[in-house]
């Protein structure tokens, strides 16, 4: 992650990428529930099942912000529904949830691409001001903190 205010000055985000994961994520969220409530509940009448969307609301602000931290684990939370998705594909008989499932694929995807997208100039950023600093540490000590014992052969 970007330390200091300077650097991230000098980044670019994209603003549609930004756009792209918070559509992706408010329709995964609403997908979700319209599936678990309405369009295929796993019994007639629904089940508790809808709460299974309730994690993806924590994100709506930060995404929405362009917060880089919320991009970051919002990434890895979709992954939950990507492999819901996965999984609903592969046991659900063929009919409604199997089709419902394949979108739930397709809009977690797009989220985790969006946001993996969107935070990599920042990343980039973070990595080259880091090694300016691991330079000046390595001009003081060439030989590194351990010094030359560890690299002797053995003998």
């Amino acid at each position: 992650m970007i330390s200091s205010p300077e650097h991230q000055k000098d980044v670019r985000l994209s603003k549609g990428l930004q756009r792209l994961a918070l559509i992706s994520l408010v329709i995964l969220f609403l997908w979700c529930l319209a599936w678990e409530i309405f369009l295929a509940p796993l019994k007639p009448g629904g089940t508790l099942l809808f709460l299974k969307a309730l994690p993806l609301v924590f994100a709506f602000r930060g995404v929405a912000k362009g917060n880089l931290y919320t991009m970051q684990w919002a990434s890895m939370l979709v992954l939950l529904y990507l492999m819901e998705g996965v999984v609903r594909v592969m046991s659900d008989p063929p009919g409604p949830s199997f089709w419902m499932a394949w979108v739930e694929i397709l809009l977690s995807s797009t989220f985790f691409m969006a946001a993996i997208l969107y935070v990599r100039p920042a990343k980039r950023a973070a990595k080259a001001a880091q090694k300016p600093e691991a330079t000046a540490k390595d001009a003081k000590d060439p030989e590194g903190a351990m010094g030359t014992e560890g690299n002797e052969p053995r003998g």
